[in-house]
């Protein structure tokens, strides 16, 4: 989940503002060899490929900040997250590929770093390589599992995660629902939020706040990510220098890196990558063939699909995209839970403003949601209501994704139709569009297509 801000090393380090600035910064970074003695190692693609980790080390975590973000508890010695972040060779893309941690795995054989024990290959879940043979073995396996040649690798814990965040003065991210979880202690409203570093820990680690688990978290993690560098990119941090340094001391203090990640890969990145922005990032998750796949001694485990896992990699490997390249300056489309053409929606007029039923209605119409083209004049309400039957809660969380800023109201027994309420907050409809079923592999999304599009 920290690996999160490991991207920002790679844009955020990348300014090409000064050879001299960048090699002091380089010079802190910790150093792990994370390739000795590797051999019959994939062969090398196109583009860049970044391992990023996000480990649970909290040696610099305050004991203030572990009462307030509830990061109590023994760390696990283990990866939270692992993405490879691939960098395309013109310097134009960067394509996110996050491999949940319980994925069932097959380490290669190897020396058991704690106990100097020789292990032949076995399976585990694929977190749990860190813990066996640190980030060499971490390596290996994602190439052997990816048939990807990792060229970099960062390692991110809790301290830098927040420094980073603080740095930049919060990060926006936006929720159509309340996010909720006891464990972490996220408490989030319906609407936009700007983080705070231990806030923002909180909403990347959360896994309770539904029934998606780690997948959910995934999801989030990768909307935070593209907040991130909207937050980087348009904030003039990458083209100023004393900002840079203050953000990049941040990063950079509690990251280890391989030996060969220093002052000319980030220069060459800077300078290729100075218009990079949410639209120039795509994000997916490995295809998964089965959930609860149960291994002997393991556990419960993700087993991936195979062969729309190595349609994905193999894109990684020829520099492709992932997505469908859009053309310039086409308006984003939200990816949401439903298909809009399946939510059926009932409108009506909550304020005195004549005709504004029929206007919510025919742009809610025109982004395709099965509207009655009969609004009708309801109750007045201070700002835009969703009202839906519990039954039909994903239905209306994808609608609400439609109308930022609504308010979601349950209404037990209402039914299959929706019913929005429009009140004088009404601007417009925010483009959305479901999940592509004829793409049979993981939905993949821009940068764009999940930050925020509105002011808190």
């Amino acid at each position: 989940m920290r690996a999160v801000t490991a991207l920002s090393v790679t844009v955020l380090a990348t300014a090409g503002i000064g050879h001299a600035l960048v090699t002091g910064l380089d010079s802190g970074i910790a150093r792990v060899d994370a390739f000795k003695d590797m051999k019959n190692r994939p062969a090398a693609g196109h583009g860049m490929n970044v391992l990023l980790v996000g480990t649970d080390g909290r040696d610099k975590i305050t004991e203030q900040e572990r009462k307030a973000y509830r990061l109590g508890g023994a760390p696990c010695h283990c990866t939270d997250t692992i993405m490879i972040v691939h960098i395309s060779q013109d310097r134009d893309r960067a394509s996110v590929v996050s491999l949940p941690r319980d994925s069932y795995a097959e380490v290669p054989a190897h020396v058991d770093q704690s106990t100097g024990e020789p292990h032949h290959a076995h399976p585990l879940k694929l977190n749990a390589a860190y813990a066996e043979g640190g980030p060499q073995l971490t390596v290996r396996t994602v190439e052997a599992m990816t048939h990807v040649k990792i060229d970099h690798y960062l390692e991110v814990d809790f301290a830098s995660f927040m420094r980073t965040v603080d740095v930049l003065g919060g990060v926006t991210v936006c929720t159509p629902t309340t996010l909720k979880d006891s464990y972490t202690g996220l408490d989030l409203a319906p609407g936009n939020h700007n983080l705070t570093g231990g806030q923002a820990l909180q909403y990347v680690r959360a896994r309770h706040v539904d029934g998606a688990s780690d997948l959910g978290r995934m999801q989030r993690q990768q909307r935070f990510m593209a907040a991130l560098i909207e937050r980087a990119t348009s904030s003039g941090v990458l083209l100023n220098p004393m900002r840079f340094r203050d953000v990049t001391r941040a990063v950079l203090g509690s990251v280890r890196a391989d030996a060969g990640f220093g002052t000319n890969e980030l220069l060459d990145l800077g300078r290729a990558m100075r218009n990079f922005s949410p639209s120039s990032s795509e994000f997916t998750t490995v295809p998964i063939g089965q959930m609860g796949f149960v291994v002997n001694g393991i556990g419960s485990t993700l087993k991936w699909d195979k062969a729309k896992a190595d349609r994905l990699f193999a894109a990684l490997r020829d520099d492709k995209p992932l997505a469908p390249v859009r053309a310039k300056h086409a308006p984003a489309a939200t990816t949401v839970e439903v298909a809009p053409s399946s939510i059926r929606v009932r409108v009506e007029n909550g304020t005195g403003t004549a005709g504004l039923g029929r206007k919510v209605d025919a742009a809610l119409a025109s982004t395709g949601f099965a509207t009655t083209r009969q609004p009708v004049t309801g109750h007045p309400v201070p700002r835009t209501v969703i009202s839906y039957d519990p039954r039909w809660d994903r239905s209306a969380r994808s609608l609400a994704v439609a109308l930022p800023g609504s308010e979601l109201r349950a209404v037990p027994g209402q039914g299959a139709v929706l019913r929005v309420t429009a009140g004088p907050d009404f601007k417009d409809v925010h483009k959305v569009k479901g999940p592509d079923t004829a793409q049979p592999d993981s939905p993949v999304v821009h940068g764009d297509e999940v930050v925020c599009s509105g002011k808190a």
